[in-house]
């Protein structure tokens, strides 16, 4: 009875405390370091963030995937981000709809080229960001595979289960991930 009781809070015990994980990431902004003084994540970040962010790691541009109508929070973070003189990018994309490989192309393109340290953002950091992160990982910082699938992980929020989470993104990251040769 008690490999019983064992396995039970296991199965329980586990998706609890990675759904405790992700909410606090939720919480806290979701900010992560992915390339030290080069490349940055995060989910929507206020006007706060955003001068902590330029002060604590001099972000210099911005690239943000929301398609979603801008609301108060983000138009102030965006004024704060231009009144420091930060690049604004917008690359507008859905979770929930599958990035050709043309277009993933075009976002690597786009990232490689913008002014560094780079910080790149959606709504809640786990899925748009998840993908550009796996993108900038193995394609421009050349960190292999194994190191970019982590940018889409539940760590950050993502669940790459079909039916579950936006698995749209880590389908888009498969067929990306083909032609870099992996």
């Amino acid at each position: 009875m008690r490999r019983v009781w064992v396995l039970v809070a296991l199965l329980l015990g586990v998706p609890a405390l990675m759904g405790g994980h992700m909410g606090v990431q939720q919480l806290l902004g979701n900010f992560h370091e992915v390339i030290p003084g080069e490349f940055y994540r995060s989910g929507q970040p206020d006007y706060r963030d955003i001068a902590a962010y330029s002060e604590r790691y001099g972000i210099r541009a911005i690239v943000s995937l929301r398609n979603e109508k801008p609301d108060a929070e983000a138009l102030a973070a965006r004024a704060e981000a231009e009144r420091r003189g930060m690049k604004i990018i917008d690359f507008p994309m859905s979770s929930a709809q599958p990035l050709t490989v043309e277009k993933a192309a075009e976002l690597a393109r786009l990232m490689r080229t913008a002014p560094k340290p780079l910080l790149v953002h959606c709504d809640h950091g786990a899925n748009r960001t998840g993908l550009a992160s796996a993108i900038y990982t193995a394609a421009i910082a050349g960190q292999g595979e194994i190191a970019a699938e982590m940018q889409l992980s539940p760590y950050y929020g993502h669940v790459p289960i079909e039916g579950i989470g936006r698995y749209e993104m880590y389908r888009s990251w498969d067929r990306f991930e083909e032609t870099l040769g992996f």
